[in-house]
């Protein structure tokens, strides 16, 4: 196989296979000597990238076949994010308790 512009000769230090057929994908990495990344490539390649985003499920409507999702994290930091808005608004957060240096117990947060 013969790649273009010879990569290695270049100074690539790696090579990023992104949304490339398995059969692609693992030729590439078969004839070249410096590492392989694939995205939605090949597990033949030698390393894999996953979006955190993507992994930690912050999306909802659009997921890639090759997405693997570890977690559905999107609906709890929604959650937690309008409470911390709520509470800034209504002037709960930050309290004392938040700040450095109120009163003689604070000065032991210098």
């Amino acid at each position: 196989m013969r790649l273009a512009r010879d990569p290695e000769r270049q100074g690539a230090f790696c090579l990023l296979i992104e949304g490339t057929s398995e059969a692609a994908a693992r030729a590439v990495t078969g004839a070249v000597a410096i590492p392989t990344l694939g995205i939605g490539a090949s597990p033949g390649c030698d390393g894999q990238v996953l979006v955190t985003e993507d992994m930690l499920g912050l999306f909802s409507d659009y997921r890639p076949r090759f997405v693997k999702q570890y977690a559905a994290l999107a609906d709890s930091m929604r959650e937690a994010f309008g409470k911390y808005r709520d509470e800034v608004r209504d002037g709960t957060f930050p309290s004392l308790d938040h700040c450095f240096a109120t009163g003689a117990a604070g000065q032991k947060n210098l």
